[in-house]
């Protein structure tokens, strides 16, 4: 390796990609904007290729940008969990992993699978973070994460990643019981309704727009996308909209009838779901505890 490569070319190099933005790179590493453009210009000049293109419209990663990419974000989070793991080991802490997951996981599978590690590991520590898919895939391979359990994304998104399957989910359109669309409804019918839709960077969006293209749907005028299970079950429970979310995050509300599905045809969406973790690592005792765990938990709930 280069020495001329320091910790913060990587820093600002991989924080500049996140944010698609000098200045807010800047921001978020407090340096100035001059500064945290010097670092860029230094670190390109050691590689000696253009790593990224500067225009009015932020910055766009170069080819090469992009290959360096994964080992710069790689290398920052196998440094920061080695560092994590020295303070643990300093002062003497119980076992500590964090865990991402999607909102259909987090609601669906989680609460189970915690159980079950809790027995396999009562003095472990487990940290879970919830969010879309492309924010957990950045904090997956920056270290930040230890595992994420989820829906598989599109490949761009699954660079670096390790995927294993453990069950398939459809997506589904819900609404409360009252709604005036009944068993008769068709997918069309969802244009002359309000509809909370998938946002974008969550996994399922590619899927729903490709449904609604098949069904001759080029736009849903009347909508709100957001990934929040609690905005969306609060809204779609006492008004008249349309919810569009993966099956596991609404499977208890269906269960228990406080919402119902749509009689539409969603095998399009189907898509599997399963845990992520970095490419090629060794993984550490509790988190292969924790995937033990959550393959019990897909077992007993037979999904």
């Amino acid at each position: 390796m280069d020495r001329r490569i320091k910790i913060r070319h990587l820093q600002a190099f991989v924080e500049i990609a996140r944010q698609k933005s000098l200045k807010r790179a800047s921001e978020i590493l407090n340096l100035t904007q001059p500064a945290i453009s010097k670092t860029l210009k230094e670190l390109e000049e050691v590689v000696e290729m253009p790593l990224m293109q500067r225009d009015r419209g932020g910055v766009r990663m170069t080819q090469a940008g992009e290959v360096f990419l994964q080992s710069a974000t790689t290398a920052l989070g196998a440094l920061e969990q080695g560092l994590t793991g020295l303070t643990r080991m300093r002062d003497g802490g119980p076992a500590q992993i964090a865990i991402g997951a999607l909102p259909s996981v987090a609601a669906r599978v989680l609460p189970l699978a915690s159980q079950k590690f809790g027995a396999l590991l009562p003095d472990a520590t487990l940290n879970f973070e919830e969010g879309p898919h492309g924010f957990l895939m950045d904090r997956l391979r920056q270290g930040s994460l230890d595992l994420v359990v989820g829906r598989m994304g599109p490949p761009p998104s699954m660079k670096g990643v390790s995927f294993v399957q453990l069950y398939s989910e459809k997506v589904a359109f819900v609404v409360h019981p009252d709604h005036p669309l009944g068993e008769g409804a068709r997918l069309g019918d969802i244009v002359h309704w309000p509809v909370v839709y998938p946002a974008e960077g969550s996994a399922i969006r590619p899927l729903v727009d490709r449904l609604l293209m098949a069904g001759g749907i080029a736009r849903v005028p009347n909508r709100i996308e957001t990934v929040s299970g609690a905005f969306g079950r609060e809204l779609a429970r006492s008004n008249d909209v349309i919810w569009v979310i993966s099956e596991g995050v609404v499977a208890a509300d269906l269960q228990t009838k406080i919402l119902r599905k749509l009689p539409f045809d969603t095998s399009l969406t189907a898509g599997p779901v399963g845990i992520m973790t970095r490419a090629d690592e060794d993984l550490k005792m509790p988190v292969r505890h924790f995937r033990q765990a959550i393959r019990a938990a897909v077992e007993d709930l037979a999904l």
